[in-house]
């Protein structure tokens, strides 16, 4: 698999050396130079998920890796179901929380892992991250106990759910977390000063687990795969996908499994109140405002990093970018819409609400339309409670955190903090 610098073309890399490197030159995306058709569809669409995702995995990585270890890779990253579920006639969710951490980013962070731990030739590495809520939790889980990989986890403080946090922070050993006292974008902000520092990089071996690292993105293709094979065998029709976004890796994945030649209607780029996207694709002018903070946390980001990757796609594909819909989602209308499906008997977080609310704004009478339900409500209690004057029961798994001790270290948003903290923990 070849890729390139979509900042600097001139830059190209191999997917093992991109998986190992996390980003190119000047903070810049790695992207793929050809992206593969994958022939016979309808075929593929009858398989089951694994050996399915072992096909499309393979379409990209066979080549590099060789059949039988891709095979391997996935067989131990895909280890739990992915099940759509009926909300009404119309209407179907595509659950992609039932992996260890109860979100949609474990199967990107485990394929991460179990690449890394085949491909990295026991050399040390540190895994340096920021999360705005569900991606802590998947990298901490798929990499905690490995041999000579350290992982640095950046959050804003007081701004992800406590049960989020309990999930990531309380690991120690291998898994190192901070709470900076600012936004999502300022963490990430941090983590790509430190890549851009090039002593620092150097001598810390620094990779990414964010979306921007492209072994998380092409395993996310597979189970937009697995939703369309499912709801063409209950409803036999073309969806219409809706996917919340925050750093917009999610739709990116997408995007990348239309242009391999799965049948998809539209995408709906669904945002809370942080809606830099929606609004760009309405008038063309990029204009982030400040992150304001939102019951759906992990989409509190005005900054998508991945965005350049969307275009990138839809320019390679043919796809005009008028082909994904834009829709914003206020707070009073996700509590609307947590309650409306509640009322249908469908329990979503807030994330997964705003991704039900703008398919449902959208959704013409001859479509069929599939959400993806992203993190499993339980992970915020206290929101759901409020919104539904109810009082949900924890899975053994969050209730098992909730107990432990949040070992988090503490710091204002400034780079030299977070480089002698990292320095301190090599």
């Amino acid at each position: 698999m070849q890729l390139y610098n979509l900042k600097h073309p001139e830059e190209h890399t191999t997917f093992a050396q991109a998986l190992k490197q996390g980003l190119g030159r000047d903070r810049g995306l790695f992207f793929p130079a050809v992206i593969p058709r994958l022939e016979g569809i309808n075929e593929l669409l009858q398989i089951p998920f694994v050996e399915r995702s072992q096909k499309i995995l393979g379409a990209w990585l066979n080549d590099e890796l060789g059949i039988e270890r891709v095979k391997r890779l996935v067989n131990n990253a895909f280890t739990f179901p992915v099940p759509v579920v009926k909300v009404d006639e119309r209407l179907f969710a595509l659950e992609l929380f039932h992996g260890p951490t109860l979100a949609f980013k474990d199967f990107g962070a485990r394929f991460m892992a179990q690449c890394l731990s085949e491909l990295a030739e026991n050399e040390p590495i540190t895994i340096l991250t920021a999360t705005s809520g569900d991606t802590g939790a998947a990298v901490a889980d798929a990499f905690y106990g490995l041999n000579n990989i350290n992982v640095v986890i950046l959050y804003p403080e007081n701004k992800i759910s406590t049960l989020q946090e309990k999930m990531f922070c309380t690991l120690g050993g291998n898994i190192h977390t901070i709470a900076v006292s600012s936004d999502f974008d300022t963490c990430q902000n941090l983590v790509k000063q430190a890549f851009d520092d090039e002593t620092l990089n150097k001598s810390l071996h620094l990779n990414s687990a964010n979306s921007i690292n492209i072994s998380r993105l092409l395993a996310q293709i597979c189970y937009y795969f697995e939703g369309a094979a499912e709801l063409q065998r209950v409803t036999g029709s073309v969806p219409v996908i809706s996917v919340p976004s925050g750093n917009f890796g999610n739709l990116t994945a997408g995007l990348l499994a239309h242009a391999m030649g799965l049948p998809v209607k539209r995408f709906i780029a669904a945002t809370n109140s942080n809606d830099t996207v929606p609004r760009y694709l309405q008038n063309s002018i990029w204009e982030p405002h400040k992150t304001v903070a939102t019951i759906s946390n992990a989409m509190d980001v005005s900054e998508p990093s991945n965005w350049p990757r969307v275009e990138a796609i839809c320019k390679v594909a043919g796809l005009p970018l008028a082909s994904i819909e834009g829709r914003a989602v206020s707070e009073d209308i996700t509590a609307m819409s947590i309650k409306e499906l509640y009322r249908a008997g469908y329990l979503a977080d807030p994330h997964t609400a705003i991704s039900a609310q703008a398919l449902r704004q959208s959704l013409q009478e001859d479509e069929t339309g599939l959400f993806m339900a992203t993190a499993h409500p339980a992970k915020f209690k206290d929101r759901i409670d409020r919104v539904l004057n109810t009082d949900l029961d924890l899975p053994p798994r969050l209730s098992d955190a909730a107990k432990k001790k949040n070992l988090s270290e503490r710091i204002p948003p400034e780079f030299e903090r977070l480089k002698s903290y990292l320095v301190q923990c090599q």
